[in-house]
C-alpha cells in the first residue's frame, strides 16, 4: 500500500536532460552535438528574426516598393448605369435614390457613395438623386424629361 509520501514516477517514464559540453564521457563533449564547423555550430546564428533567410537578401528587401500617394480615406463609389435605372420603370418608379436602389437589390452595399454612369438609354422621366453623375448620364436623363440633383458626398451607414 502506498501513500502520498512514497509516490514516485514509474521507472523509465522520465529521462534526464542531456548535459552538453561536459567532457568526452558525456558523449556530447567538445562540439556539443553541433558537428564540426559551419554556421550552425556557432553561437547567435540561425533564425535571428522571422524574415531571416540565412544571409541572403530577404524577400521584402528584394521586391519593389509601392510608390506614390495613397488617399487616407478614399471615396468609394457604387456605380449604377442608366440601363439599370430604366429597368425600374417597369415597376412604375420615377424617383431614384440610394434607398430605392438598395431596396430593389441593384445596389448591394451600404456605406458607399452613389455614382450614375451613362451606359444604356433612358426613355422615362426620372428624378434622380446621386452623389456623382457623369455628363453623359445627366444629358440623357434631362433629354428624357427628368431631373438630376447631386448631393454632397456623405457616407452614412
Amino acid at each position: 500500500m502506498s501513500n502520498l509520501s512514497t509516490l514516485s514516477p514509474s521507472p523509465g517514464s522520465q529521462t534526464r536532460k542531456t548535459r552538453l559540453a561536459r567532457g568526452r564521457g558525456s558523449w556530447v563533449g567538445g562540439t556539443s552535438g553541433r558537428g564540426m564547423n559551419g554556421q550552425n555550430s556557432r553561437t547567435g546564428t540561425g533564425k535571428r528574426y522571422p524574415t531571416f533567410e540565412g544571409g541572403q537578401t530577404p524577400l521584402f528587401r528584394r521586391t519593389p516598393k509601392k510608390r506614390g500617394f495613397t488617399a487616407y480615406k478614399p471615396e468609394q463609389y457604387v456605380v449604377v448605369n442608366l440601363d439599370q435605372i430604366e429597368a425600374l420603370a417597369i415597376d412604375g418608379v420615377t424617383t431614384v435614390d440610394y434607398a430605392i436602389l438598395y431596396e430593389r437589390r441593384i445596389i448591394r452595399e451600404k456605406g458607399k457613395l452613389l455614382k450614375l454612369l451613362g451606359r444604356g438609354e433612358v426613355k422615362t422621366a426620372f428624378t434622380v438623386t446621386a452623389d456623382a453623375v457623369s455628363a453623359g448620364a445627366r444629358a440623357s436623363i434631362e433629354k428624357a424629361g427628368g431631373t438630376v440633383s447631386v448631393s454632397e458626398p456623405t457616407i452614412s451607414e
